[in-house]
């Protein structure tokens, strides 16, 4: 596989296998026990609310129960400090965790030519083959170096009291989003939640035009040879910019953080305060841990986001991706058996039912028990594919340049044309 593929998980393949400062002396390395003879394992994972926090300390407790002399070291941290921060300056100071979070597309593609991560085939191929096309993104020239376990599609997720009080239909086309929007605000109701003080949540609304609005030549050509010629990706921010006219979020949105806290985008929905907000797969397990009985309210619902009419892009088209793990290069083998645990059938039944996401592994997804998460999953079975996220399948470097263009058009102080510019001028650099 070209390092600049194209990464798709289509629906067919999804629907049959998915139902588709420096850290310095915190991380590991498999430092050996304070005793000579046992190994301690780091783990650093981006769950940091609601139900997934105490899963994975019961898979830590677990597996060390099963591995005499191992220490598993759980942490979670919040995703963007994570992945922006943390995880970077780790790897760069030659001391990272031994099992960490990894995300697919260009970021994953650095690490590589960096050394920074372990091929996984030889050693857990069974499980690599367990979760199917979902692992695609995760390889470089036809190895893999992260496992996903979970894997899903972005939407809305709506309050149904709240579109029943503004007498709101479930848009199933972009002019009738507008017009819930509408609905919603006639009846007092702030529309649509976002956090975009973390940026990326303002940064999905761009992408969500551009998937609906570009070709898949187009989608494919900007992925694989950053060509940002087709006049899509400026009509992305054209439409984009109309639909901020409307007043769609909440006030004070540029500050609102995504998912940390009652005042957090997800808290917004969470406690009534908005009727909508777009995010990925994961956000019902956020938002069950943002309400005060810590339980995901009855009143949630999903919906896949609306097709352009007379667009280029295809209206079934979804965005998403997933979660995955890897090992750091000089992580010892104990790393990979615990991943190869995380994977089991049994722990991903166990994340199923905890309503932390949509599992990879087929044969657990019928733990599912939260509703949304099943409509989650019959969503990515229904669409044509699944594009990577945009700034995922970017890199770093072109997609950070991204998400600012875009947050500068959500503050008025920027333009549709300046999002693809500092794109370009990004790839320029690479």
């Amino acid at each position: 596989m070209n390092t600049r593929s194209r990464m798709r998980v289509f629906a067919g393949v999804a629907a049959a296998g998915l139902a588709v400062g420096v850290l310095a002396g915190c991380a590991g390395g498999g430092d050996e026990g304070d005793n000579g003879d046992g190994v301690t394992i780091t783990w650093w994972h981006n769950a940091t609310s609601g139900p997934l926090p105490a899963v994975w300390e019961e898979v830590a407790a677990e597996f060390e129960e099963a591995h005499p002399g191992v220490t598993v070291e759980q942490t979670g941290y919040q995703n963007e400090e994570l992945q922006r921060t943390l995880i970077p300056n780790a790897l760069a100071a030659g001391d990272p965790p031994d099992l960490f979070q990894v995300w697919p597309g260009g970021e994953l593609r650095d690490q590589v030519e960096n050394g920074y991560l372990q091929p996984l085939d030889d050693a857990l191929g069974d499980t690599i083959s367990s979760v199917g096309a979902t692992a695609n993104p995760w390889q470089v020239d036809g190895k893999t170096y992260g496992i996903p376990f979970t894997f899903g599609i972005e939407g809305f997720w709506y309050n149904t009291d709240l579109f029943e009080q503004a007498g709101a239909e479930v848009p199933t086309t972009f002019d009738e989003l507008v017009d819930t929007v509408g609905a919603l605000r006639d009846a007092g109701i702030t529309p649509i939640a976002v956090g975009a003080g973390d940026a990326w949540p303002a940064a999905h609304w761009w992408y969500q035009f551009a998937l609906k609005s570009c070709s898949p030549e187009a989608l494919s050509a900007a992925e694989t040879d950053f060509d940002f010629s087709d006049e899509c990706f400026v009509d992305a921010g054209t439409q984009l910019q109309e639909f901020l006219g409307i007043e769609p979020f909440q006030d004070g949105f540029l500050g609102t953080p995504a998912q940390q806290g009652a005042g957090s985008s997800a808290g917004m929905l969470a406690n009534g305060q908005a009727a909508m907000e777009l995010m990925g797969h994961w956000n019902a397990g956020v938002i069950g841990g943002l309400t005060p009985d810590q339980k995901v309210p009855d009143f949630l619902g999903w919906f896949p986001v609306p097709g352009i009419a007379g667009a280029d892009g295809d209206p079934t088209a979804a965005l998403g991706g997933g979660d995955g793990f890897g090992c750091s290069a000089d992580a010892p083998p104990e790393c990979a058996e615990l991943l190869e645990y995380i994977m089991s059938e049994d722990v991903q039944k166990k994340f199923a039912a905890s309503g932390s996401g949509i599992p990879t592994v087929a044969a657990a997804q019928g733990s599912l028990e939260d509703p949304n998460l099943k409509m989650v999953a019959e969503g990515l079975s229904q669409a044509s594919f699944v594009q990577l996220w945009l700034d995922t399948a970017f890199g770093t470097t072109v997609g950070n340049a991204m998400n600012e263009g875009i947050v500068n058009l959500f503050a008025g102080t920027g333009t549709p044309e300046e999002i693809v510019q500092k794109m370009q001028d990004a790839a320029a650099t690479l």
